[in-house]
């Protein structure tokens, strides 16, 4: 008979590591509903499942996950041999 392994928890710092996002980063997000929130096993321990943050980095990747940063919204520059600039790098110039 297979047993099943208990969920794994990770705390903030491994979050971080995970997925590369910053501490602070992590806590804004959880705030504004961008990325999964944590639970608290007390007052000052808070921790997330393993698996819930694999569905997070998961939904990135397929496309799931919505950007509102500024950064993300601006459509990207590039600018040709005569420095001007273009929509795309095979697009025509402004």
């Amino acid at each position: 008979m297979e047993t099943s392994r208990p969920e794994r928890l990770l705390r903030l710092h491994e979050v971080s590591e995970l997925t590369s996002l910053g501490k602070s980063t992590i806590n804004l997000w959880v705030a504004q509903g961008k990325f999964p929130a944590p639970t608290a096993l007390s007052t000052t321990i808070k921790v997330w499942r393993q698996s819930d943050i694999d569905a997070w980095i998961a939904s990135v990747f397929a496309g799931e996950q919505l950007h509102d940063s500024p950064k993300a919204q601006t459509q990207q520059r590039f600018y040709s041999p005569q420095n001007q600039i273009c929509a795309s790098s095979h697009g025509e110039c402004v």
